[in-house]
């Protein structure tokens, strides 16, 4: 042990406080990170990726603040730093074998025994490295390291003066809409973008619970197959998913553009909530669903994980709203509502900054009460998926009385629980005979019918006020 005499102090590294976590409202984000800063760059690529913190974020995909090349960064800075939630599951597109631009060799002077590099997005592996016609080796005569901003730093161990630097650096410039929907090899199977959700439960072990990629799902097409994955995830599982409506100069720079841009993209399905336009936290500009995805987690593990509150009305920390290119919008509630009108979600200053808006893009067409609400909506995916995780150890269990009795007690006693605590207005679940014949019986089926009722959100609160001239005359009576 080192002796001391005196006074000392030592700085520790910020704690970040532990995110407030849920996986009902689990989301998954689709779209490019800096992989170039991750340990191994190559095992996170078209991979479902559980990032539990935004260290491990960091750690494992990569991080910087270049959201305008990076989406999921987007997405972890809103969902582990500014809503304080998590985990997140991430799915990288961005491929360093193909996505990437060589870098011709440039002269560095080295200072203070270190060097960064002028371009952003340096493939590590890719790295040449010289000191004069002497090729330098990584690990022995330098490391390296990135800082905030994405930019590799080389640190040299001997007393180098300059150095030639060459190598590749990362191209997001490449990723188009194609890879973002992805698809399945005939050849090897090897499935990429959106088709690797079906490998999220099976490597996590969670079931997805929101479908995100800021910028990208402003994408027609890719919102379409985002809205498609929703259902029948591994045959079992369904979700929602988050978009967001152009705020460009193609898509809608102003509330009264809000309508047609959603025609146009042909965005109604019940499963999808779209939100426009983007905000910004100081120079930041976030995508309006990186922003809805955090928050709506963060409502849900507020509230026990159970997605039965709208995160309508929910404070968000934000500055302001703006477009894509950051021009900022000034909105009133009347405006917000005129947009919530057409089934879009929006955000709201009311006093503070607020997400705004209930109805799913289904609205005002669907006809189901299910459908035109995103957190009814989200409550009937979620309780079909709770049930499937909670009684799926019992299939191929003897169809006797035994169990059809344990099945509807468990049900009632948890969805009376839920009545209890005002989550729900009812949960029933019952079991009708006449529903199961002996043929579907001696086949093996066995059919439960039951009835759910999550609270609509009281989106409309009108206090009717009347001019009383009778109290007014009251006023000027009394007695001696």
């Amino acid at each position: 042990m080192s002796y001391y005499h005196g006074v000392r102090v030592l700085e520790a590294p910020t704690r970040v406080a532990a995110p407030n976590s849920g996986t009902a409202g689990l989301q998954v984000v689709i779209g490019t990170a800096p992989v170039n800063m991750a340990e191994d760059p190559a095992a996170v690529v078209n991979v479902p990726v559980l990032v539990k913190n935004f260290e491990e974020a960091k750690k494992l995909v990569g991080y910087c603040d270049d959201f305008a090349n990076y989406n999921i960064c987007e997405a972890i800075d809103a969902t582990f730093r500014v809503a304080g939630t998590g985990p997140l599951v991430v799915i990288n597109v961005l491929d360093p074998a193909t996505h990437k631009t060589a870098v011709t060799e440039k002269t560095y002077t080295v200072s203070g025994g270190q060097v960064k590099l002028d371009d952003p997005g340096m493939i590590v592996s890719s790295l040449s490295v010289k000191q004069g016609s002497t090729d330098l080796i990584e690990g022995t005569d330098y490391i390296v390291s990135f800082d905030d901003d994405g930019y590799c730093i080389l640190t040299f161990v001997g007393t180098q003066t300059s150095v030639k630097v060459s190598g590749d650096k990362l191209n997001p410039a490449g990723v188009t809409a194609a890879n973002i929907i992805g698809g399945v090899d005939s050849l090897t199977g090897a499935e990429t973008g959106l088709e690797c959700i079906r490998q999220v439960f099976p490597r996590t072990g969670y079931v997805p619970g929101l479908l995100i990629s800021p910028k990208w799902s402003k994408n027609a097409n890719v919102a379409a197959a985002m809205a498609a994955k929703c259902e029948g995830i591994n045959g079992l599982f369904s979700c929602e998913c988050i978009v967001d409506l152009d705020s460009s100069v193609s898509g809608a720079v102003t509330y009264t553009a809000t309508q047609a841009a959603k025609a146009t993209a042909g965005m109604t399905s019940p499963h999808m909530d779209i939100v426009w336009p983007c905000a910004k936290i100081g120079d930041k500009i976030y995508h309006g669903s990186a922003i809805k995805g955090a928050y709506t987690q963060l409502t849900d593990a507020e509230n026990n994980d159970v997605p039965f509150i709208s995160p309508s009305n929910i404070p968000v920390a934000i500055d302001g709203i703006c477009t894509e290119a950051g021009a900022e919008i000034i909105m009133d509630e009347a405006q917000a509502n005129i947009v919530n009108s057409y089934g879009i979600s929006t955000f709201n200053r009311f006093r503070e900054w607020l997400l705004w808006g209930n109805r799913t893009a289904a609205y005002p067409g669907a006809g189901e009460v299910r459908d035109l609400w995103f957190c009814c909506r989200r409550f009937f995916s979620w309780w079909g998926n709770r049930f499937i995780l909670t009684y799926h150890n019992r299939v191929d269990s003897p169809a006797n009385f035994r169990l059809i009795e344990a099945i509807v007690d468990d049900e009632n006693v948890y969805g009376n629980s839920l009545v209890a605590e005002g989550k729900c207005a009812g949960a029933r679940i019952e079991y009708v005979g006449g529903d199961n014949n002996v043929e579907d019986i001696l086949d093996g089926h066995v059919r439960f019918y039951q009835h759910l009722a999550p609270f609509t959100p009281a989106e409309d609160i009108l206090n009717v006020l009347e001019f009383d001239p009778s109290m007014l005359a009251a006023s000027f009576e009394g007695g001696e």
